[in-house]
């Protein structure tokens, strides 16, 4: 599938990005200094012993190959999907029984040797061919198909997965074993990202248990989809705390969300790879949502995928919605919808969703701030505070673009500025020398502003949002009066 599997950083910590020398001082310094081969013992203990414990963790955070194959040759692998036959379980079995009758025969063979000078050095030879044999195949592997191609059938990785079922049976990994834990499938935008990162290419979004936790033998635990999860919805956790998460957490927002079928019934063009499509309800005919909730749109079914766009519309009879996208180079998901997606076509919709953006109504000066594709929630979020919220004083909208043209609904936000006394607009340009408007970001106009009193909404760039809400904390602004949605994650310590 081509452009599904995305490359990312799989390295979080130290061990992990420079344990691929381990590999390199056994394989090939080894050669030079067999007792070096010796050293791998301690690894198929560590491994042996952990895998009881936590599964096939160790392939994921201590594993030297593994090191090597996520640091080294990611950069030039051709990052393809995995064949199935490699994952089968035959293969499993086949090339396990086929390692570990050579392994033993080279172990007997060396035991002749027992009590002579050369024994420790023949003896760690063994293991550094061995470890020279998976460098060569699993970095072929790892270059022509993908990093973790070696992985599916390695040997010591069919070591962890028996010594774990020994672990599960025991009744002892129940209680150690650290798996990817949803805080609430109401919240998964089942975009699949969590798939798409995965050194082996599974699927947790598809899979969590009724406990909310993904319970592949396979899993390496390498937190690689929690780094990447959009929603910020994932970690790693035992089952007691998995409960204890899934009875915490809150679904506001997301306890009305329902299938829908909906017909395209409009497509606007609004700039360079910009484009506004709106959705007619089916089935339901009508569906109640809120301004600054939102959508997700189905874009295959195999692997199941969806994507989630903020509505930008008001809603004035539930009957219909629109979202902005803005096409992105390389983007699997956008180039789909740009591609295949037809005036009449009948898509497949989930929700509405989310209520970061969801305005207080009991709020009397309310601060909007986007920038880029961020200002589309706030197309429909001002016309639902002005005209359902009496008591509201003040609203103000900053829109920060690079270049004058690239302003979404710039005449729209203008008009209401000019008819209506409590909204005020301004537009900010960063790049653009020839434009009148203000020159900067939004950062530079908050920096200015009395914001006294204000509950304030951001979307956008992960930078913007994070510069935006430190300047915020800064000025006075009350952590529990800012509120944020970007299209990245993001996570703001105080």
């Amino acid at each position: 599938m081509e452009n599904y599997y995305i490359k990312t950083n799989r390295t979080f910590t130290n061990i992990r990005k420079n344990a691929w020398i381990f590999t390199l001082l056994v394989a090939i310094g080894g050669l030079w200094k067999p007792k070096l081969g010796l050293l791998v013992i301690f690894i198929m203990a560590g491994l042996t012993t952990t895998s009881f414990f936590s599964g096939r963790y160790w392939c994921g955070n201590f594993c030297p190959h593994g090191s090597l194959f996520d640091r080294i040759t990611m950069p030039i692998s051709l990052n393809k999907k995995i064949p199935k036959f490699m994952k089968s379980t035959p293969m499993m079995i086949g090339f396990f029984a086929f390692f570990m009758y050579n392994f033993s025969k080279k172990i007997i063979k060396v035991s002749n040797f027992w009590g002579t000078y050369d024994f420790l050095d023949k003896l760690g030879f063994v293991f550094v061919t061995t470890y020279l044999m998976v460098l060569i195949a699993g970095g072929l592997f790892a270059v022509l198909i993908n990093p973790r191609t070696w992985c599916q059938f390695c040997p010591m990785g069919t070591i962890q997965k028996l010594s774990h079922k020994l672990g599960r049976t025991i009744g002892i990994a129940e209680k150690t074993e650290k798996k990817v834990t949803i805080e609430s499938l109401d919240k998964c935008h089942t975009c699949g990202k969590c798939s798409r990162v995965c050194p082996f290419q599974l699927t947790p979004y598809l899979e969590f248990s009724e406990k909310n936790q993904f319970d592949s033998i396979n899993c390496i635990k390498c937190s690689t989809c929690v780094e990447n999860c959009p929603a910020n919805i994932l970690s790693l956790r035992t089952e007691e705390e998995a409960i204890e998460l899934m009875n915490s957490t809150s679904i506001k927002g997301y306890e009305n969300g329902q299938s829908i079928k909906a017909q395209i019934t409009d497509i606007k063009d609004l700039g360079k790879n910009i484009k506004e499509y709106t959705f007619s309800f089916i089935s339901p005919n009508i569906v109640e949502y809120k301004a600054g909730q939102f959508i997700l749109i189905k874009i295959q079914d195999k692997p199941k995928a969806f994507r989630a766009y903020t509505i930008s519309s008001f809603n004035e009879d539930n009957t219909k919605l629109s979202v902005i996208i803005k096409k992105v180079e390389k983007g699997y998901g956008t180039n789909i919808i740009f591609n295949d997606f037809r005036l009449g076509d009948m898509v497949e919709l989930e929700g509405p969703l989310g209520d970061e953006l969801v305005v207080d109504y009991s709020a009397e000066k309310i601060l909007f701030v986007g920038n880029g594709i961020g200002i589309t929630p706030f197309i429909g979020l001002t016309r639902d505070i002005l005209i359902n919220n009496p008591s509201l004083k003040d609203v103000k909208l900053l829109d920060g673009q690079r270049y004058e043209d690239e302003f979404l609904y710039r005449d729209y936000f203008e008009s209401l500025d000019k008819k209506e006394d409590r909204f005020q607009y301004t537009p900010v340009v960063s790049r653009d020398k020839n434009s009148s408007l203000r020159k900067g970001y939004v950062t530079h106009v908050l920096r200015d502003m009395d914001l006294e009193g204000y509950k304030v909404y951001l979307c956008g760039s992960k930078n913007m949002i994070i510069d935006s809400y430190n300047i915020l904390l800064d000025r006075g602004v009350k952590e529990e009066d800012i509120f944020y949605e970007s299209e990245e994650k993001i996570s703001i310590n105080n």
